[in-house]
């Protein structure tokens, strides 16, 4: 077990997991410049002061995640150990300030070949990646509601929690 101090970068949107319930994968860097993912994390489980913003730097208890191939994956080892060290001091900062820790000793690819070879060869999964040049954008809309099926399986583990009986097949 490791206390790492991380600067917050990216949340994904939560998702539901057989395994896990709900969670969220949360990317960042810590202080030597070096990529960190956190996975799993509960997010919502998370009691509100321990529920950190993007360009927060956070310290947490991890272990290396194992069952994950990729060399930047991290667990947390006790998810009370988050404490928020620093909230984004506001929605104003300047991207120059937040530049000097996301970009502190990292390549910068520009050549998606170059990135997809890094990523075959260590297993490189985080990286900063400038195209050369935008061709098109899409943006398409999503489905806005969860599968039915991992919904259900939320609500029967939250009434298996309150003890609630659970009545199957009815």
């Amino acid at each position: 077990m490791e206390r790492k101090r991380v600067y917050i970068i990216v949340k994904t949107y939560p998702t539901i997991s057989k395994k896990y319930a709900e969670l969220v994968c949360t990317a960042g860097v810590l202080e030597d410049g070096s990529w960190i993912r956190l996975y799993p994390i509960p997010f919502r489980k998370l009691d509100i002061e321990q529920k950190y913003k993007k360009y927060s730097w956070i310290t947490i208890d991890v272990e290396r995640n194992t069952s994950d191939f990729r060399p930047e994956t991290y667990r947390p080892c006790d998810l009370d150990s988050i404490q928020i060290e620093e909230e984004p001091k506001s929605r104003e900062t300047p991207w120059s300030f937040r530049r000097s820790i996301v970009f502190k000793n990292k390549s910068v690819y520009t050549n998606l070949s170059e990135l997809i070879a890094a990523a075959k060869s260590d297993g490189t999964s985080l990286a900063i990646f400038k195209p050369s040049k935008i061709l098109d954008f899409l943006c398409e809309p999503t489905e806005r509601e969860w599968d039915p099926n991992k919904l259900a399986l939320l609500e029967a583990e939250s009434r298996q929690l309150s003890l609630e009986p659970v009545l199957i097949g009815v």
